[in-house]
This record gives C-alpha cells, structure tokens and sequence, in this order.
C-alpha cells in the first residue's frame, strides 16, 4: 500500500524581533530582503535568511505541495540538493515521519538556519552535510546570494563570491533513493551528467531547471538524460516565467528561464 498523503495547509505565526501578529506575513514583506528573522512555523521557532524567499517557498512547498508524492514504504529515503533553510526537509518529515534523509546546502549561512531549524523540530534519520553537490570533489567559487539564489560561480558574478567545498554526487548514489531533489541553481545538468548512469536507484526525481541570459540552454540535455533513465517527465512552470516572451523576457539574477522537471516511473 502506497504511503503518504496531502498535508493541510500549514499558517504558521511570523516574528521578527519584537513583534508578532499571528497569521500575518505581512509584516514579513515589509522587512525587506536578505535579513535574518525567527518565524513562529508549525509551532516551532525557526530561523529564516530573508523574507521574501521564505514566503514564496513556503507556498510552494506547503500550500501548492510540489513535492508531494507516494512511496511503497512508509521509510523512503529522500536525497535533498539544495535544501536552503529545511523547509522542504520539514516537508518530507511531515509526510513520511520514519523517512531518511540526506541534504546538501553549501552556503554557510543558509546552512546555520537549516541546522537550527532540524535541530527544533528534533528529526531523527536527517543527515546535513554542508557542500554543495557537483560533478567531483572539490572546492568551487560560490555567488552566495543570500537567500535561495546561491550558485557555483558564473562568470558574471563578481560580488559576493565566496569558496565553498563541494562533494561528487555520485558518491551518496549506491542504494534506492525514493525521491531525488535537485535544485542547485543551474549546477544541474553537470550533475545529471555525471549521475546518468546511476539513475536506476531513484524512483522518483524533482530538477529545478536553470537557464541564463547569453548561455547556452541545456534543457534538452537533461530531458535526453531523464528520458534515458526510463522516467515520464512532466514540467511545470515556478516563479520565473514570462507572459510574452517574443515581446519580452523576465530575468531574475541573470536567468531567463526556470522549470520544474518531474521524473517517475510508469
């Protein structure tokens, strides 16, 4: 029997310093970008980095449920890429309480939130590793945007560039993996490349797919790549989209597109 279910909505209490009005994220958007706060969330006091990416992923993960998903076994094992503050760690743990999870996050700062967070809601079988997941082991050029835009460096980023170590997926890649999250801010395709062949341990697989302004697009690179894995894709469309793209196209820290690929099995 297949496990796990829709979660209600969750409305948690928002606070920052000194004051907090229940159900009001309102006073969330009015702090401004890029500054720590502690929200009242399910209960729990946890640490965000900045506002207005705490709420967005917040709808999506909470009240739109984009990670739902199904699993044989009530113990899945999930594989985060990129789980910024833990919001999606809570997620998961929320859906599946006995499921086992490994989750990357690079940015130092990002990472002390994502740490106080699991900490609080006191998950047991969460592994955090704080690197950020590539195509080897080794140390890379970081734009640590401060919030859930932080990437391997392009080459036009030239502020706020920071090292960071990263790990070779491929690595943590030796079992099932239930469900695969990769949101890793256009690092994605030279890690699918170096997982292809590995692909038959995941069930299910989630890709936030990136494209930037002047560089080539490698999305039909990862569709070939998850078409050969035997996965049925099905793409969504988040935050970053254009209305009419022949007239003009949104670009938000220098992406011109952003998808939501999900891969299953039939």
């Amino acid at each position: 029997m297949k496990k796990g279910n829709s979660l209600a909505k969750q409305q948690p209490t928002n606070e920052s310093g000194k004051t907090a009005p229940d159900d009001d994220d309102a006073l969330l958007k009015r702090m401004g970008r890029y500054k720590k706060a502690i929200v009242k969330f399910c209960d729990k006091n946890i640490q965000i980095v900045d506002s207005a990416s705490y709420l967005f992923t917040k709808i999506e993960i909470f009240d739109l449920q984009i990670y739902n998903f199904t699993c044989d076994s009530p113990r899945p094992y999930i594989v985060d890429c990129g789980a910024n503050i833990g919001l999606s760690v809570i997620y998961f743990k929320q859906l599946f309480p006995d499921a086992e999870i490994l989750a990357f996050e690079p940015d130092e700062n990002v990472f002390q939130a994502l740490q106080h967070n699991i900490q609080v809601f006191e998950f047991l079988k969460v592994e955090l590793i704080n690197k950020a997941c590539w195509n080897a082991e080794t140390t890379l050029k970081f734009y640590s945007e401060g919030a859930d835009g932080g990437r391997a460096a392009k080459d036009f980023d030239n502020v706020n560039i920071v090292e960071v170590g990263a790990v070779r997926l491929r690595n943590y890649i030796s079992r099932k993996i239930d469900f695969l999250k990769i949101d890793i801010e256009g690092a994605e395709n030279e890690v699918l490349h170096d997982i292809q062949d590995l692909l038959f341990h995941v069930d299910k697989v989630f890709v936030e797919f990136h494209s930037f302004v002047g560089k080539e697009q490698m999305l039909p690179e990862i569709f070939t790549i998850l078409k050969n894995a035997g996965f049925r894709l099905h793409i969504s469309s988040p935050g970053l989209k254009s209305q009419s793209p022949f007239i003009s196209v949104n670009v938000y820290e220098n992406m011109d597109n952003q998808l939501n690929i999900y891969g299953f099995r039939e």
